[in-house]
C-alpha cells in the first residue's frame, strides 16, 4: 500500500507520530500482534478501512 501511495515508512512514521520501528514491524511478514488504536491511526492517515489494511490468512 505504501508503494501504491509512494510513501516510505519513514514519512509513514512522520505522519502517524508513531514511532519508524512501529511502522517497520507492521510492514514485516511476522506481525504477531498489534495495538488497535496503531492500526486506527494508519487507517485515519491512508484514509482507508481496516480491511484494506490487513490480510487475514
Amino acid at each position: 500500500m505504501l508503494k501504491e501511495r509512494d510513501l516510505s515508512q519513514r514519512e509513514l512514521a512522520r505522519m502517524t507520530g508513531l514511532r519508524p520501528n512501529t511502522i517497520s514491524h507492521l510492514c514485516s511478514d511476522n506481525v504477531d500482534r498489534v495495538y488497535l488504536t496503531t492500526i486506527e491511526t494508519v487507517c485515519k492517515v491512508l484514509e482507508i478501512n481496516i480491511q484494506e489494511l490487513i490480510e487475514v490468512e
